[in-house]
């Protein structure tokens, strides 16, 4: 039973990953780039320093300047970052060999997420199975869980080394002469997950 798992190397998606493993999936984390960054290389790591098998896949860099367009657009990232995140899970789900997709999205999350209508049209359209293991799962309990599973450096998002979509977003709006502090909140903290503190839960 093999998912591919959209991984960025934080703790929400590391935590869904392991939760994928404990189910009994064989688990194959998929981070997105566009080619503009080598920052995929973080979550490599990552994955390599827990142990799950780990691919880096390549999309065509007009869906990042899309999304760049949209962020200039709206004054904000929500809607780049929702576009981003369904594309990647129709690239991925469109693989014939996929049958399975996941991701680290949460209860509480608002972007990237996908509503009942979207997760069920993903479903149908590409014959895949959609997998949330965080659904059910609040703030403060995925807390806990990452605390005992981790060890978790947390970050400006400026400053952190991540694998995550805004990384490369963040890039090329500095390319187009665009501060990204305009568009993206200030002072907004993310986490990247260094290595494995406790694994025999």
């Amino acid at each position: 039973m093999k998912v591919y798992h959209l991984y960025s190397g934080g703790k929400d998606s590391s935590l869904a990953a392991w939760i994928l493993q404990k189910l009994g999936y064989e688990v194959r984390l998929i981070t997105i780039s566009f080619g503009l960054l080598d920052n995929w290389k973080y979550a490599k790591e990552t994955a390599d320093r827990l142990g799950f098998n780990h691919e880096v896949v390549f999309l065509d860099r007009k869906i990042l300047e899309k999304a760049a367009e949209m962020c200039i657009r709206d004054g904000h990232p929500s809607n780049a970052i929702q576009f981003i995140h369904e594309t990647a899970l129709e690239e991925i789900a469109s693989r014939e060999e996929v049958e399975r997709i996941s991701d680290g999205t949460r209860r509480d999350d608002r972007v990237p997420f996908l509503d009942l209508r979207k997760t069920r049209s993903l479903e149908d359209r590409f014959n895949v199975q959609y997998i949330r293991p965080l659904l059910g799962l609040g703030y403060k309990t995925i807390r806990e869980l990452t605390e005992k599973l981790f060890i978790v450096e947390i970050r400006e998002s400026e400053k952190l080394e991540k694998s995550d979509y805004e990384v490369e977003l963040r890039h090329l709006l500095r390319l187009k002469g665009i501060d990204p502090l305009t568009i993206f909140p200030k002072r907004h903290y993310q986490s990247r997950v260094l290595g494995w503190k406790k694994q025999d839960l």
